[in-house]
């Protein structure tokens, strides 16, 4: 009985890896196929049936999208967009997270509440009375347009908040009679214990920022302020579009991301499991 239970669970345990592999197999498949393609020619790009590995490794695809593009300015100004606003989100959302997790006010929750109640107004409704604030402040067709409207997030503030709770009391009334200050006390004790949640939004902040379309494609209308991808929109001419550079060209726009993910993959699971202990 005891071995007929052991083989179940062995193949129960093979089966959920299978599907799990199965699944990763699908979801990183496209991503190879770019990967891949990126080094064909224009030709067998367009061959039917398609090839999956290429026939001739061209790797001058890239340095010939660098040289016919000025893809490393759209690199600095998407660098710049996302380092940036990434910062901010962190500075601001951890500041209204510990004012909210941390301080006892009348209509805290309610603020909370409609804070993320805000989730629920989507971009298109907004982007014209934000835009028109943007161009009246001299921001229009600027990198700092695309920074600041979107540096405060309810889902940091959210994310930030819930696990702030997780944090005792005990170790701020500890603090104070020590004589910190309220800035200390959040720079010096609660960021530090607060840095896997920190992670999870730093790494969610890089993706929504080095990702972003919409927003940067209303605010910019000069090539010399593009984002990575907006200049990538811009590859795609009126009767021909260079696949083979497109493809060279959004290989590299996604290893940032890769690297980021790699760096930060330990801090998630961590962070996400503990912004729902406490409400």
């Amino acid at each position: 009985m005891r071995n007929g239970s052991l083989k179940l669970d062995a193949m129960s345990s093979f089966l959920v890896y299978f599907l799990l592999c199965l699944g990763a197999a699908l979801m990183f498949f496209p991503v190879l196929w770019v990967v891949l393609s990126s080094f064909k020619g224009l030709e067998e790009i367009y061959r039917i049936p398609p090839t999956f590995f290429p026939k001739q490794w061209i790797f001058t695809n890239y340095t010939g999208a660098l040289k016919q593009f000025p893809f490393l300015l759209y690199l600095w100004n998407s660098v710049f967009v996302t380092l940036t606003a990434t910062a901010l989100t962190l500075l601001i959302n951890s500041m209204a997270a510990f004012a909210l997790s941390k301080y006892h006010f009348p209509g805290r929750t309610v603020i909370f509440l409609v804070m993320l109640g805000t989730l629920m107004i989507p971009l298109q409704v907004i982007m014209l009375p934000v835009y028109l604030v943007i161009a009246k402040l001299g921001l229009a067709n600027t990198l700092w347009g695309i920074i600041i409207p979107p540096a405060a997030t309810p889902t940091g503030v959210f994310i930030l908040r819930q696990y702030m709770l997780t944090i005792s009391d005990e170790l701020i009334d500890a603090a104070k009679i020590d004589g910190a200050r309220d800035f200390r006390i959040y720079a010096q004790i609660i960021l530090p214990l607060t840095t896997p949640a920190l992670a999870v939004l730093t790494v969610f902040s890089i993706m929504w920022r080095w990702n972003d379309f919409l927003w940067p494609l209303i605010v910019i209308n000069q090539e010399k302020y593009f984002t990575i991808q907006l200049a990538l929109a811009r590859f795609r001419g009126e009767l021909v579009v260079d696949w083979h550079y497109v493809l060279a060209m959004t290989v590299m726009s996604i290893l940032p991301i890769t690297l980021v993910f790699a760096f930060l993959q330990r801090y998630l699971v961590q962070g996400i499991a503990s912004t729902g202990l406490k409400g």
